[in-house]
């Protein structure tokens, strides 16, 4: 049925979203700059530069030059006490290795591939692209048609993981079939062709059989 699955990193493969929203408001509050969880849901699934933009816009005070240290700290913390858990079903399905495999992610180079190291989970993509790779990214379609490109398939016929409405987006425009599980932020699945409460649902609604 297709030439190639996709996959986003946080909130769809790894469960790093909650930690790294809860370092968020912690990193904020430290500046003086209090957020809710609903400003930091507008964070979740883009990158840096475009949440740069966001928290400008919202606190143009805030010096982000000590904000993101204090956050990735934070965070870091969290996943040396807690480790990198995966999704369920993440896996059964990296495991079943059905087609050719991408990840396709918001996070930069480095932070990508440490995080595929501490998950354990590098050794099943046959390609990576990062933030670091396109100059437009999600919820441009760039990073989908990138990976589509240097995997050498159509992008109509490879099927896409994203748990966000910024990912998910970038794989429709890519012209993708996009299957999205909502993490922390809920999702009425606009721009999915399946919504599913997890990645083994959603490989069976998009008739993956292993």
């Amino acid at each position: 049925m297709f030439d190639a699955i996709f996959f986003d990193l946080d909130g769809t493969l790894v469960d790093t979203e909650g930690p790294a929203l809860a370092a968020g408001i912690k990193a904020f509050a430290a500046l003086g700059h209090p957020v809710d969880l609903q400003f930091m849901h507008r964070l979740v699934g883009v990158d840096i530069p475009t949440a740069g933009k966001i928290i400008s816009a919202a606190h143009p005070a805030l010096d982000q030059s000590r904000l993101h240290p204090i956050w990735e700290a934070g965070f870091q913390a969290a996943m040396a006490q807690d480790g990198l858990a995966l999704k369920p079903g993440a896996a059964q399905l990296l495991s079943a290795r059905l087609y050719p495999m991408a990840l396709v992610t918001s996070s930069g180079r480095r932070g990508a591939h440490d995080k595929l190291a501490k998950a354990g989970i590098a050794h099943h993509f046959d390609l990576v692209i990062t933030v670091d790779d396109v100059t437009a990214p999600k919820p441009a379609p760039a990073p989908y048609l990138l990976a589509a490109e240097r995997l050498g398939v159509n992008p109509a016929r490879c099927l896409v993981f994203e748990d966000s409405e910024t990912g998910a987006e970038a794989a429709h425009r890519a012209g993708c079939t996009v299957v999205q599980v909502p993490d922390v932020v809920p999702s009425q699945g606009r721009w999915a062709h399946h919504l599913a409460e997890d990645l083994l649902a959603g490989a069976k609604a998009a008739g993956l059989r292993f």
